[in-house]
């Protein structure tokens, strides 16, 4: 009887342990799942304004596609570029020749 009793007490001992050991990995594990969950909502909050800029650009490259597609934008080029004039227009040159 008193081996039942020792054995039973060594039985519900290990028991304990296993499980406290158990409680220990879960709530680690845990942990570290929240910081992953964490970083990805970061990332995704990144992402999201990445995301937002990337479509204002898109919408601003098509409004200048549009704009370089104009006789204004021709003519400002013509201009800039190759130095050319409407035949009424004068063309006044600083001294350092811009």
């Amino acid at each position: 009887m008193y081996r039942r009793v020792r054995h039973s007490r060594l039985s519900v001992f290990a028991i304990t342990i296993i499980v406290c050991l158990l409680l220990i990995v879960i709530s680690v594990d845990s942990k570290s799942l929240m910081e992953k969950q964490r970083s990805l909502k970061e990332r995704e909050a990144q992402l999201t304004s990445q995301l937002e800029s990337e479509q204002n650009r898109t919408e601003e490259l098509v409004e200048f596609e549009k704009y370089t597609r104009t006789k204004k934008y021709a003519e400002e080029m013509a201009k800039k570029k190759l130095g050319l004039v409407h035949d009424n227009e004068i063309v006044f040159k600083t001294e350092d020749g811009k």
